[in-house]
């Protein structure tokens, strides 16, 4: 009989032991399943720690959607703000992401909310790992933080000029780590640095004396403008080494008088034809001011795509590099279809070649013939 109760007894406590033992595999297994994090530092300096593998993010601020897009991370998107959702002009890489629009809308986005962020309630609704953000301070990248309890990382455009963009570079970089997209950061980066390498093969060597004079009009900021708005830095004339007239009186966006153009007097006038509905307007107004301009009087006005659009597109601002080679130089681009080169540089960028539907918003790449308008 006692023989029989020890035997329970050891029975007992073996099963107990086992029921033991699995707790504690089962207590450790859980361990394992916490997320591990890393440190990165963003864009404007801070120090974030985000989890090693990130699955779900969200984009808020100009740009910051399409440097995911470049990145073909948008699989990881659980959000976008309602300017993306309901404004699609001019921006390829929302062209090329119609599903974009079934996504959840975490904020309104758009100008009025640069340096304010999303709506935290609507973030928490959809729980993304990562917050990526643009034009956002550090004081206000932290503050959006403590609210979400999202790690938010702040990434950055730079000033453009040509496309060896560092601040570009670094911020697809940075992406790359945290979304385990390092190969097609790279890959993007060589892809636009190898577009200003051939840009720069091709112009760099011409003599100034067989550079033309040119000027570009019409250049959108904070709105539509007509033919004064323009900028001496503008990066497709920059990437060509060219000789942009407006640069003897500013580096930025100026503004100048109808009287500054005749006095410069360009060989060549090309139209971001964001604007170009105001320089046909004002051209019917006063048809004289515009023809006693050599440009217009040799045939020699261009309409380009405007790419800044929620801050630079990248991609159409190369396109546009191309397409003005073609006409200042057309030896030197004799090879360069440009609007086959343009769905060559969106198919790569953004996935889908996206030029006949710029071309649908704008007039595209053309010689322009105001006086039949």
């Amino acid at each position: 009989m006692n023989k029989k109760i020890i035997s329970i007894i050891v029975a007992l406590m073996m099963s107990l032991i086992v029921a033991f033992s699995g707790c504690v595999e089962s207590s450790d297994s859980g361990a394992s399943e916490v997320t591990q994090t890393v440190e990165i530092v963003d864009m404007v300096g801070r120090t974030v720690e985000v989890p090693a593998e990130v699955q779900k993010i969200v984009c808020s601020g100009p740009g910051c959607l399409r440097l995911i897009s470049y990145l073909n991370a948008t699989e990881k998107l659980v959000g976008i703000e309602d300017f993306e959702n309901t404004n699609l002009i001019g921006r390829p890489y929302r062209l090329a992401h119609p599903e974009f629009s079934e996504l959840s809308i975490i904020g309104n986005g758009g100008p009025q909310d640069i340096n304010v962020g999303p709506d935290p309630e609507k973030v928490l609704n959809v729980m993304p790992e990562v917050i990526f953000i643009t034009y956002m301070e550090a004081g206000n990248a932290d503050e959006l933080q403590k609210k979400t309890g999202i790690p938010v990382v702040v990434l950055s455009y730079g000033a453009l000029g040509n496309f060896k963009n560092d601040a570009i570079f670094n911020s697809l970089t940075l992406c790359g780590e945290i979304l385990g997209k390092e190969e097609r950061a790279e890959e993007v980066i060589s892809f636009i640095s190898n577009i200003q390498d051939d840009l720069d093969k091709r112009t760099s060597e011409i003599p100034n004396e067989e550079k033309p004079s040119i000027y570009v009009g019409a250049i959108g900021n904070k709105g539509i403008h007509g033919i004064d708005s323009t900028e001496g830095s503008y990066p497709p004339f920059e990437s060509l080494n060219t000789e942009n007239i407006a640069k003897t009186a500013s580096n930025e966006h100026i503004f100048i008088s109808k009287e500054q153009l005749i006095e410069w007097n360009p060989e060549f006038i090309f139209i971001d034809e964001g604007g170009i509905s105001i320089v046909y307007e004002d051209y019917e107004k006063n048809p004289d001011y515009y023809n006693s301009l050599d440009a217009f009087k040799n045939g020699n006005v261009y309409g380009i795509l405007p790419f800044n659009y929620y801050t630079t597109n990248i991609d159409t601002a190369m396109a546009d590099s191309y397409y003005i080679g073609t006409i200042l130089y057309p030896e030197t681009f004799s090879d360069i279809d440009p609007k086959a080169k343009a769905d060559e540089i969106y198919e790569f960028l953004v996935g889908k070649g996206a030029y006949s539907e710029m071309n649908e918003m704008f007039e595209g790449f053309e010689n322009l013939d105001f006086s039949n308008q």
